[in-house]
């Protein structure tokens, strides 16, 4: 039984509870140290970094707006560089088939003299089965056929009707029974580099 006029306990001050401020006493701010306080010209930097990626990507946007002057750039110089090679094979291949016709021509006179050298020997009989007739031959096939792994190939046009592009009339002779202007005897063969003249064919032409 509490007595009338007797203070509770604690002489008449409120209990704390948890959380709330006594009666009479001022909430204490807590103190910041200086250092606690962030600096304005202090930059985080991982904030920093994000910021000049953003700015690296913002000036890489007008590259890519440039990039189809680039790309036509490049097929241009494809296309020159293929034609620049296309040419240089052109020029070679031709230089090529210049100087084969060159050696070809130094070569035709010494040819011409063998199939008279052989004419020559075969019309002995003696002399027509001889090592020597043979050796002839055998020496006339090979620079034959010498030439026309290159290409070069002999052109015989008896019986042709005469033509002044690819052939030398050295003489006409009456011929019974053969049209004027055919050709009827062969002096010297001609010679062809596909579809070049090397040397156009010396005949005799019918009258």
């Amino acid at each position: 039984m509490r007595l009338p006029g007797r203070r509770g306990r604690g002489g008449g001050r409120r209990r704390r509870g948890r959380g709330r401020v006594v009666s009479g006493e001022s909430p204490e701010t807590p103190e910041v140290e200086p250092d606690a306080v962030p600096d304005a010209d202090v930059v985080d930097p991982a904030l920093a970094e994000a910021i000049d990626i953003g700015a690296d990507t913002e000036q890489e946007e007008p590259a890519a707006e440039e990039a189809p002057d680039y790309q036509d750039l490049w097929v241009r110089a494809v296309a020159d560089l293929d034609n620049v090679r296309k040419r240089a094979r052109r020029d070679a291949a031709l230089a090529e088939g210049r100087g084969t016709a060159r050696l070809a021509r130094e070569l035709l006179p010494a040819i011409d003299n063998l199939e008279r050298a052989l004419a020559a020997v075969e019309a002995q009989p003696e002399n027509a089965e001889s090592h020597l007739t043979d050796g002839i031959r055998l020496v006339q096939r090979e620079l034959l056929a010498a030439l026309e792994r290159v290409g070069i190939v002999p052109d015989d046009p008896s019986g042709q009707q005469f033509d002044p592009h690819v052939h030398e009339a050295v003489a006409q002779a009456p011929a019974e029974g053969v049209a004027a202007g055919t050709i009827i005897e062969v002096y010297s063969a001609g010679y062809r580099l596909g579809d070049e003249v090397l040397r156009a064919a010396k005949v005799v032409v019918a009258a």
